[in-house]
C-alpha cells in the first residue's frame, strides 16, 4: 500500500480481465459503478474514478506464466486524503498473496 495516490496513475495487475471484474465489486465497496467495455466509472463522493484496463502479454519467468492487466486510474473531484481512503480499501481487496 502506498502513502499517497496521484490523481492519475497506472499500474500492472497480475490477473486476467475476468479475475479483475470478479474482484472489482468488492474492491469499490458501496460506491456505485458502471462498466463500459474495458473501462468503468466509479462514483466516489464527492467525485469519481475512471478505471480503464487492457490485457497485456503474460509475464514469463522460467516455466511460469503470469497474466498482466495494465490499469489506468483517473480520479476527479477528490483530494489527497479522499483518494487515499478509497485506494486503501481498493488495494486491500485486490491484494493477492501466496505461501
Amino acid at each position: 500500500m502506498q502513502s499517497s495516490y496521484e490523481p492519475v496513475f497506472e499500474r500492472e495487475m497480475g490477473c486476467t480481465e475476468a479475475e479483475w471484474l470478479g474482484w472489482l465489486p468488492a474492491a469499490v465497496g458501496a460506491c456505485a459503478w458502471q462498466r463500459d467495455g474495458q473501462s468503468a466509472t466509479v462514483d466516489v463522493p464527492p467525485g469519481s474514478l475512471v478505471l480503464s484496463w487492457e490485457p497485456r502479454s503474460p509475464r514469463v519467468i522460467a516455466l511460469m506464466r503470469m497474466p498482466v492487466l495494465h490499469v489506468r486510474f483517473a480520479f476527479s473531484g477528490l483530494d489527497d486524503a479522499q483518494r487515499y481512503v478509497f485506494m486503501r480499501r481498493f488495494d486491500l481487496y485486490m491484494q493477492r498473496g501466496g505461501g
